[in-house]
């Protein structure tokens, strides 16, 4: 096993503390950043949520609506943005983007905001005004209205909440005042994390809701069971607002359903097929976005009836056709050519729940992605990077993407080819952390806190996922597994690959967002892949 020992996290240290940036004359956008980062929860803070059974969660409603109250909003106010609320396990993200396309396309006279997480190089990539990231100089300037307003108005009503909420909640308070202060006409916000208890969750009255397929996700490590997860996505329902699902397996579903009823929403709708979408080229890759895409067509119908009906005329009106083929969102399902190497291919999913990487897998191992498009020799090398910050979960995640790989591979049709075996589908595997550069630093806008240290310094978690990978394939050759400190490591062996090799290099990064962030900034993929 290739391993990098004595290697030293440099670990990003607070820059300033809250009240020092009074009397500076210029702030800039890597300043934002630096104090954004100082309000990340470390290792030991989530450990504490964690061992609380999710239970601190209940205070995260009354404390959000106390700082919105102290930047000078209430909690009405935020009706004004014309809410589209969503939440899932899995394809919430895809589907707030095919329903920020669709919606830009009937109404391209309008200003449409987007709020989503996490983001994939740069923050700024969360809040969206059509379709595009805030500028450095907005973001810096919004950052730091809301931010001089929290220093300024101390007050608070419960004493348990502390005096500067943490990232998630700040950003998101900052998409809140940012939207406000440019008017949009819509704006398409994706919960973070569950639904009930999640900072996103305080606008009293959104237009329409939707829930996106239910599973076991990250939050499934504090043994919640799928009822217990449906409870808190249906959540956003709301009093007078439409609730929307995609079909659900039986038990989840019977729970949305009574969450609809005691939350008091107007209907309870669940999608089903749209005829008319098979003949769309939806711009999303994976046969599960099929599904996301239906939603997010009922979710802007909905939307649009609402507040402008005379835009949706027909029954799938060309705009929505026209949003489904336009819509981008990097990292997911996403096919990137390697700007400066002509035979290396990088195949990009943050794919980082069981169910999410196994919709990874049926994507990848399909013939013209990671398989030839013909019956021709595979002579493709295909490298595995793959992190997780699910810990313990990390084992069964590559459990589930060997299983897939495994039946995807049985179900092709052409003759069996040398490389198509699951065993030897990849040539390397590569488990790397989700530091950025190799000297153990953060890009700024990618700065993790909630890494333990240690972990990082002993390669815990990497070394856990390659004795997992070497027991699930015990042919595998040790050689052939890679366990080192950084993205820029791992991006170091791909690029010596390609130097040796003069055949086809496929590289599919999975497993954590983060990690796919990092690769794109490492590499150098940004101009083509964002």
């Amino acid at each position: 096993m290739v391993q990098i020992r004595n290697f030293f996290i440099r670990r990003s240290s607070p820059s300033l503390n809250y009240r020092s940036w009074r009397g500076m004359s210029t702030r800039t956008y890597q300043d934002a950043i630096n104090n954004l980062n100082s309000l990340q929860s470390n290792a030991a803070t989530l450990d504490a949520v964690r061992a609380s059974g999710g239970r601190l969660s209940q205070f995260a409603i009354p404390e959000m609506l106390e700082y919105l109250e102290r930047i000078g909003y209430k909690p009405d106010d935020l009706n004004a943005l014309k809410v589209i609320h969503i939440t899932g396990t899995k394809g919430k993200g895809s589907t707030s983007a095919f329903t920020d396309s669709i919606i830009r396309h009937t109404r391209p006279d309008w200003k449409v905001g987007l709020y989503t997480s996490p983001h994939l190089v740069a923050v700024r990539e969360r809040i969206r005004i059509n379709g595009r990231p805030l500028s450095e100089e907005d973001f810096t300037k919004y950052f730091f209205e809301v931010w001089d307003r929290l220093q300024a108005n101390d007050s608070r009503k419960l004493e348990s909440t502390p005096f500067m909420p943490g990232y998630f909640r700040f950003v998101t308070l900052m998409a809140f005042h940012s939207f406000l202060s440019l008017k949009v006409d819509a704006t398409i916000l994706e919960v973070g994390v569950g639904g009930t208890y999640d900072s996103t969750n305080i606008v009293p009255r959104p237009i329409v809701t939707g829930v996106t397929a239910l599973g076991i996700d990250h939050v499934g490590v504090l043994g919640k069971t799928l009822r217990e997860i449906a409870w808190q996505k249906g959540g956003i329902y709301k009093e007078g607002v439409p609730a929307y699902s995609v079909p659900q397996p039986e038990e989840g579903m019977q729970v949305l359903k009574e969450r609809a009823k005691e939350l008091k929403a107007s209907e309870f709708t669940v999608t089903s097929g749209l005829p008319e979408i098979n003949n769309v080229k939806i711009g999303l890759a994976g046969a599960h976005q099929v599904g996301n895409a239906i939603l997010a067509v009922q979710l802007a119908k909905k939307f649009l009836l609402h507040l402008s009906p005379e835009s949706v005329t027909e029954l799938f009106p060309q705009s929505f056709v026209d949003g489904l083929q336009n819509t981008r969102w990097p990292g997911r399902c996403q096919t990137v050519a390697d700007p400066k190497t002509t035979t290396l291919t990088w195949y990009l999913d943050g794919a980082h729940t069981v169910e999410s990487l196994k919709c990874c897998i049926q994507w990848f191992s399909q013939p013209g992605v990671g398989l030839p498009s013909d019956s021709t020799p595979d002579q493709v090398q295909r490298v595995l990077i793959f992190n997780t910050g699910g810990g313990r979960a990390g084992p069964s995640f590559l459990e589930s993407v060997y299983g897939e790989l495994s039946t995807q591979l049985s179900t092709q049709s052409s003759p069996a080819q040398p490389g198509q075996s699951p065993a030897s589908f990849f040539s390397r595997v590569v488990f790397c952390t989700n530091v950025t550069y190799a000297d153990g630093g953060f890009k700024g806008d990618l700065t993790a806190v909630s890494l333990p240290s240690d972990d990082l310094a002993q390669l815990r978690t990497q070394n856990q996922l390659a004795d997992a990978w070497l027991s699930i394939v015990p042919s595998f050759s040790k050689e052939r597994v890679h366990v080192l400190p950084s993205v820029e490591h791992a991006v170091r062996v791909i690029h010596q690959l390609a130097t040796e090799s003069h055949s086809p290099i496929k590289v599919l990064v999975a497993g954590s967002l983060h990690l796919v962030g990092g690769v794109i900034e490492v590499a150098g993929l940004a101009d083509v892949a964002l």
